[in-house]
């Protein structure tokens, strides 16, 4: 079983189709191995009820065939404007920064000014060793406006981030042209099963899925969704649910948010 650390909590580390139900022995045994303070278990993906959690996926590239006239202009007009490529980790190094920080400064309920470059830096000289990365430039400068980070399983590619400054969304329609050439490469070329832009969100600071479903067909693949906790963590959880209304801390919040998908669930 392939789990990680994220946010001082275990998540599947892999494909989402190949996550399997856990028993409560398993999840408190992982817990503990890991010391973890919680475990999230996505299982029966692209299962027939629909449930109250999800994947965003698509798994069939219909080209410009399938897609409405105004997103066609648009992919047209940022393919026009952008060179959409395929980068190195380095390049993404060197000139990732201001389009990741730009990006930060535009979300609701951003902390982006305690983002500093090192840790920018840092968090991609570790990142999976499954990632690819791909930039959009600006054809007549050659600023990079746009990147994405994905990450590759044997059949399947999890768009892990979209970044893009702002104040080029509107014109330039980076998101527009690099979804449509990722998923022309990832979908056409390589035949892969399907590609995600991962799981629900559950601080819904950014708009993309939203965008992905209404303008490029993607879907939600419905799932069964459990949580184990550290017994101090599930205690507070216990004690905070029937305020969570009145909560304003954002992690807090978050947490009582997932909890509660979790008990829409059962």
């Amino acid at each position: 079983m392939s789990y990680k650390i994220y946010k001082k909590g275990l998540i599947w580390d892999g494909a989402p189709h190949e996550e399997k139900k856990l028993s409560a022995f398993e999840m408190k045994h992982l817990l503990k191995n890991n010391k973890a303070l919680l475990i999230r278990n996505v299982y029966n993906f692209d299962g027939e009820d629909h449930t109250s959690f999800w994947y965003i996926i698509k798994d069939q590239f219909g080209d410009m065939e399938e897609l409405s006239g105004n997103t066609r202009s648009k992919i047209r007009r940022s393919l026009k404007l952008l060179e959409i490529k395929q980068i190195d980790k380095q390049t993404l190094i060197e000139k990732g920064y201001e389009v990741h920080i730009k990006a930060l400064e535009n979300y609701k309920n951003s902390n982006s000014k305690s983002f500093t470059k090192d840790i920018f830096i840092n968090n991609l000289e570790i990142s999976d060793s499954r990632s690819e990365f791909w930039g959009c430039f600006d054809k007549q400068n050659n600023k990079l406006i746009a990147y994405a980070c994905n990450i590759v399983y044997e059949d399947m590619c999890d768009y892990s981030t979209l970044k893009a400054i702002p104040e080029y969304l509107t014109g330039y329609y980076p998101f527009y042209g690099l979804i449509y050439t990722m998923n022309k490469y990832y979908l056409e070329e390589l035949g892969l099963r399907y590609v995600s832009d991962g799981a629900r969100s559950i601080t819904e600071h950014s708009n993309i899925q939203p965008f992905l479903i209404e303008k490029f067909k993607f879907r939600r693949s419905y799932c069964n969704f459990a949580i184990e906790y550290d017994f101090r963590l599930k205690v507070l959880i216990f004690l905070l649910f029937p305020f969570r209304k009145f909560i304003s801390n954002l992690k807090i919040s978050a947490l009582l948010r997932q909890e509660g998908i979790s008990r829409s669930i059962d």
